[in-house]
Formats: structure tokens, sequence, C-alpha cells
């Protein structure tokens, strides 16, 4: 995808976000983050939407804390969020192609990175807003094209889980697969295990322990932790291993 499209996907899943926030209200719970109502989702998402879009439009080359969470409610938090996200995607879509700051993922470059994480933060967060209306995950995961979820789980795993903080091992070697199946035949991803981080190709060579099989939608939003497991065969403790550990901070 290109970063032009990701900004779209931003804009519509942040607006949308908004909306299924606005009718829950900010006391209603949100089942796909039992521990947050509406208030905590719109605070989070904000600022991040905030910190993310200060790296771009001041070109800050190191890593900064985010701006904390505000003190609003109601209407007003409401409106602060809109606001938030109408300045991240306005910066993102005049910021020029070179624009030089810190990002925390391999890219092709730093813009690149910030609309894909954003389009990604932001649509697994308007999947909590959704919750909170009744909406189930699945039918949420309807509103995400396939081309895009097949990219977030690229992103999760070969970008977050690639790295040294994340907590899926395994004393052993073994290995897990992922395998979209409304996509072409390559949308298969291998994640090798080990004491170390793992190590994802987007391949179906060799045998697998345990395969998570699914829409490309169904299975980003069950990588995310967001649903179940569309379907599961083979060692099922792997499933449950990821469900355990793969918690992204």
């Amino acid at each position: 995808m290109e970063t032009a499209e990701f900004i779209r996907v931003l804009d519509r899943q942040g607006r949308s976000l908004a909306d299924a926030a606005a009718g829950a209200g900010p006391d209603a719970k949100v089942p796909t983050c039992p521990d947050w109502q509406v208030r905590d989702l719109l605070r989070h998402t904000g600022m991040v939407h905030r910190w993310a879009r200060s790296f771009v439009a001041e070109g800050r080359t190191s890593p900064q804390p985010g701006g904390g969470l505000p003190d609003l409610d109601g209407a007003e938090l409401l409106d602060w969020f809109r606001d938030g996200h109408r300045m991240l995607v306005d910066t993102l879509a005049s910021a020029p192609p070179d624009v030089e700051c810190w990002h925390f993922l391999p890219a092709p470059s730093p813009l690149a990175f910030w609309a894909r994480r954003q389009a990604h933060e932001t649509a697994v967060h308007r999947v909590d807003a959704d919750s909170a209306l009744g909406r189930t995950p699945e039918e949420s995961a309807l509103d995400l094209p396939a081309a895009f979820a097949a990219d977030g789980i690229d992103e999760l795993l070969c970008g977050f889980h690639a790295r040294a903080k994340s907590g899926v091992r395994t004393e052993e070697p073994r290995v897990l697969r992922v395998r979209a199946t409304d996509l072409a035949e390559d949308a298969v991803w291998t994640v090798r295990l080990s004491p170390e981080p793992p190590v994802t190709e987007r391949t179906a060579d060799g045998d697998a322990d345990c395969e998570l099989t699914g829409t490309a939608a169904g299975l980003y939003l069950a990588l995310w932790n967001r649903s179940p497991f569309p379907a599961v065969s083979g060692d099922a403790t792997l499933a449950a291993l990821w469900r355990e550990r793969s918690a992204v901070t």
C-alpha cells in the first residue's frame, strides 16, 4: 500500500472511531479492552495521535514521551479527539515525502512509517469503539479491506515481534503459521519461535506445529487480541502462547 492510501484509511477509521464513541457515550465499557471505558479509549488514542504528529510536524529525530492524557470528558473530550485526529491526517498529507524524523520500525521513509503505523493504531481502536456499541469484532472486520489487514499482519509479525521486546518465545524451536484465506496464495506467514525473538517469513515452506487460518481481517484482529482466532489446527498451545505473550506496549 502507498502512503497516501494509509492516510485515507487513517482518516476514515478515525472518523468512524469518533462516531462510535459518540454513540456509545464516555461511560460505556469497551469489551475488547476490559479495563477501559470509552473515555479511556479516546484519551489514549488522542494522545497517540498528537504524539505521532509531533515527530513529523516538528522534525523530531529522537524518541520523546507522549504528552500525557487530558483531563477532559464528555463532549469536550470528543472534540479534542476529533481535532487531534484531523491535525494528524492533515500533517501527514501535507508533509514532504523526504521529511526526516524518528521512527521505530523499518520503513521506506519516516513518513511512510507514521502513516502506516497510525492507520493501524486507529483501525484497531476503531474496533474497540465499535465494541462499546455492541458490535462484534467479526462485524467490525467487514470495514477492514483485506489488503490493509494483511499489511497489518506484516507490521505486527515482521515489525513489532521481530524486536527484542517480543515475549512470544519457546524453549524449543516451534513453527507457527498464519494463513489468510481471502487473498492470493502468498498471504501466508511462517513464524519461527525459539528462545530468541520470533523470525517471520512471508512463505508457506516447511511444516508447522500450529496453523491459524481465516480471513486477513479476522486474523489481523485476532493477532491483536481483539477476537478469537478464526480457526486453529495443530498444537493449540502455540495459539494460547500468542494470547498470553504477544501484547505490544
